[in-house]
Parts: C-alpha cells; sequence; structure tokens
C-alpha cells in the first residue's frame, strides 16, 4: 500500500503541493537506483533550482523546481493556448507568377494522405499536434489535482503515460522543417508567414519549458506518498546485485522476485532487473532500420514539377541541390539531420551492442555519453520527412509548380523511429555490469 503522509500547517493561499519538498515530508532516507548505471543511492535534500545527479555515472536522479505544480501549469497552459492558435489560422502561403496557395497546420499531414502516404501523414500529425496536446492535457489534469490538494482521477496512469509519450513529440524538430522548407520556396515565390507559424514557433518552446518543468519526483511524492524502502538496501552498490530495481518511471526502489521481475509499488510500472533480451531487440530493430536506410537513399524523397518537366530528387539529391543553389547551412543541417545522423546512430548502437559484455568503469562512462548522445540526436532526423509534408501541402500547382512526395518519405520516417526504438531498447546499465569469465558469455542471457 502506497505511504500515506500527513501535510504540514499549511498556508491558506498556497498549494499543499508546493508547500514543502519530498524530504520535508518524511524522515526516512529516500533510495533511487540510477536508470543508467543501476547505482543505488540516497536523495539529498534538495532546494529549488538544485538537482542530484548520480555519483556513478552522473545521470540526474531528480531536479527540484521552485512551486513545481504553479509553474507546469501555467506553461502547459499557454502553450495549449499557441498550440490551439496553431490549428486555426493560415501557417504559410506563398505567390509566383499569379499562382499561389495558402495551407494550415494540418493540410501538412492531411494532404500526404491524397498521395497515398497515410503512414506518414499520421507520423506528421501526432508528432506535431496530437501526442503534444495529449502531453498538455495531461500535466494541466494532474496540477490541478494537486493544487486542490487532492489527486484527481487517473491521476495515476495520467502520470506514467508523460514519460511515454515524452520521446515522440517534435514539435521543435516540426519548426526547423519549416524553416529548411521555407528557404527552399523562397528561391522560387514570395512567402508570407501566417498567424499560425508564429504561434506554432511559440508553442514548441513552451512546450519544451513545460516538458523541463516537470518534477516527477515531487509529483509522485504527492500524488502517492512513498512506501518504505526494501529491507536491507544499502548504498553504495548495484541494484540488481540486492535483488532490487528503480522504477523508470516514478524512481521508487523495489524488490524483484526470484525471477527478476515485478511491478513497481507505486505506479504499476513493470520492472526488469535488465530489459529482457536488450541486445537482442537492439540487433533485430537496428537490422530493419538499416535495410530500411537502402530504399530511403535509393528512391526519391519527393518530386518536382515545373512547367510540366518532372524532376525526382533524392536525400542526397536535395543536398547537392541546396549547396548548388549557395545555401550550403540549409545544405548542412539537411545532411547532418538525413545521413550523419542516422547512419551514426546506427553505428554507435551496434559498436555499444558489440562491446557491452567487454566494458568496464573505466571506459563505462564514455560510453554511457554515447548512449546518451544517440538517444538525443535521434529525432532530429524527422527534419526531411516535415520539409516534405510542408513542401507538398504548400506547392500544388497542378503541371506548372507541384510537389509530390516519393517512396524515400515512408522509408526514411520508418528509419526514424526504427532507431528510436532501437535505443530505446538497449539498456544502458549493461555496460556497467562486471564482465563475465569468457567462459560463461555464451551461456549468460540478457533477460531480466
Amino acid at each position: 500500500m502506497p505511504y500515506r503522509f500527513s501535510p504540514p500547517s499549511l498556508v491558506p493561499s498556497a498549494p499543499p503541493v508546493d508547500q514543502a519538498p519530498p524530504e520535508a515530508r518524511t524522515s526516512r532516507r529516500r533510495l533511487r537506483a540510477c536508470h543508467e548505471c543501476d547505482w543505488l543511492v540516497a536523495l539529498p535534500p534538495l532546494r529549488g533550482g538544485e538537482r542530484a545527479d548520480c555519483p556513478r555515472c552522473g545521470h540526474t536522479l531528480a531536479t527540484r523546481h521552485h512551486r513545481p505544480a504553479q509553474r507546469s501549469m501555467a506553461l502547459a497552459m499557454a502553450a495549449m493556448v499557441a498550440l490551439l492558435l496553431a490549428i486555426s489560422f493560415p501557417f504559410v502561403s506563398f505567390s509566383s507568377g499569379g499562382l499561389g496557395n495558402r495551407i494550415e497546420l494540418t493540410q501538412t499531414a492531411t494532404t500526404l494522405i491524397g498521395f497515398d502516404q497515410p503512414l506518414v501523414a499520421i507520423a506528421v500529425i501526432m508528432t506535431i499536434a496530437v501526442l503534444p496536446g495529449l502531453y498538455l492535457l495531461g500535466v494541466m489534469w494532474l496540477q490541478l489535482g494537486l493544487m486542490q490538494g487532492q489527486p484527481l482521477p487517473a491521476s495515476r496512469t495520467i502520470a506514467r503515460s508523460l514519460s511515454h509519450l515524452h520521446p515522440w513529440m517534435m514539435a521543435d524538430v516540426f519548426i526547423i522543417g519549416a524553416l529548411v522548407s521555407l528557404i527552399k520556396v523562397a528561391d522560387l515565390a514570395q512567402v508570407e508567414l501566417g498567424l499560425s507559424f508564429w504561434a506554432f514557433c511559440a508553442f514548441a518552446l513552451l512546450l519544451l519549458f513545460t516538458t523541463q518543468s516537470i518534477d516527477s519526483d515531487w509529483m509522485w511524492f504527492s500524488l502517492a506518498g512513498e512506501p518504505l524502502a526494501p529491507e536491507g538496501a544499502r548504498t553504495g552498490a548495484t541494484a540488481a546485485e540486492q535483488g532490487l530495481a528503480g522504477c523508470p518511471t516514478c524512481g521508487l526502489v523495489n524488490r524483484l522476485a526470484e525471477n527478476g521481475r515485478g511491478y513497481c509499488r507505486r505506479c504499476g510500472e513493470r520492472l526488469h532487473a535488465r530489459l529482457p533480451h536488450s541486445l537482442q531487440r537492439t540487433w533485430a530493430l537496428l537490422a530493419a532500420s538499416a535495410l530500411m536506410y537502402i530504399p530511403a537513399n535509393v528512391y526519391p524523397i519527393m518530386t518536382t514539377t515545373s512547367l510540366g518537366h518532372s524532376s525526382p530528387s533524392t536525400i542526397i539529391g536535395g543536398v547537392v541541390e541546396l549547396i548548388q543553389m549557395g545555401s550550403l547551412p540549409v545544405a548542412a543541417v539537411i545532411f547532418m539531420a538525413s545521413v550523419i545522423v542516422p547512419v551514426g546512430k546506427l553505428v554507435a548502437l551496434a559498436w555499444l551492442c558489440l562491446v557491452v559484455k567487454r566494458s568496464n568503469e573505466l571506459n563505462a562512462s564514455n560510453r554511457t555519453r554515447l548512449y546518451r548522445l544517440t538517444e538525443f540526436i535521434g529525432r532530429w532526423s524527422m527534419v526531411d520527412v516535415f520539409v516534405v509534408a510542408i513542401l507538398v501541402a504548400l506547392i500544388r500547382a497542378g503541371t506548372l509548380m507541384s510537389i509530390t512526395p516519393g517512396p524515400a518519405a515512408l522509408a526514411f520516417a520508418a528509419v526514424v523511429v526504427l532507431t528510436m526504438l532501437a535505443a530505446m531498447t538497449f539498456d544502458p546499465r549493461l555496460i556497467w555490469d562486471t564482465p563475465l569469465p569468457r567462459d560463461r558469455h555464451d551461456t549468460q542471457g540478457t533477460t531480466g
């Protein structure tokens, strides 16, 4: 059962959740197991603006904010207003030689459906509007309950969902794609930015601030308290060797069953000593993404029609065209996002899978930094997909001037999704595990 706490005497005008941090509402030690190296530590008392990092690998365990409930609520409400404005007004328009077109934000996805690209359309609208909107609604629901001193129904389920939604929100990436698209169009026509464009820029920035404002440690303590730490748990050692595991969602340390699995006592998340078949799943996803990367570069990602003449363009071909046009910065952005990042991520994850059993604490720290980098940069490869979505919706004037999506758009979107999933299935705690003797490597699996 969750630990029930009695809040101290409250100032009437201040929400209970903002009165005092968890450390001030309980006298017991609050243990955490690092999600990246599995080191078990006790959280120190934190004040607003402070954070606690793992002493072994440097991973951030908790970040404390001033007035977390009001901060997150205000930012989420502002971001939601900006999103509503972004989908209610014209996004961008162009005109050239008496021809022109004006689009709304949602047309960047709906237009793709007319070109038999429903999967790409779903990926676009989900990552730039639907998932961010659900995230903001979830934040407002949670913070409203905490500010009232009584969590609203389904708060724990919603709180669990927030961490799973976070990697798939790409409003900031879409902004970069929009800027690249506008630079491409600027040489062909006169471009006018609508109110929706500026509203979406504000939305992307506010969404970023909202995600950074979430104090998950404080939020989960306020939602469900904190059960007693497992008996016999000792800091300065890994959780796995003690039969423990830290919840990746709420952070609570739990004792696992004999098979190395279990469920979090506070949020219900499934727990493993190590992610089951981590290396096998990562290898499978890497192989699939490598295969999809071939058609993503061989086939055209879009076809440009001008005065009845069609010119297909591959990813590399588009970079070359930008260089010839003199747009070197834009060409560099596309080359980095569409070539360097996906290839680098494939190589980095494959290398980590190969050397994970030969890691030791002398090189584990550097390898963990490499993993963090691959996990962070993967989503930015969606820039090229967003460029295609915007140009296809905007440039529509029949045989005089139009852009249609190519088969590489779906293949490249699949590469981005598969590499992101590969990074998620790779368990960085394996990097820090003590290597087994050579004669036991073949018998040890990666299941929890």
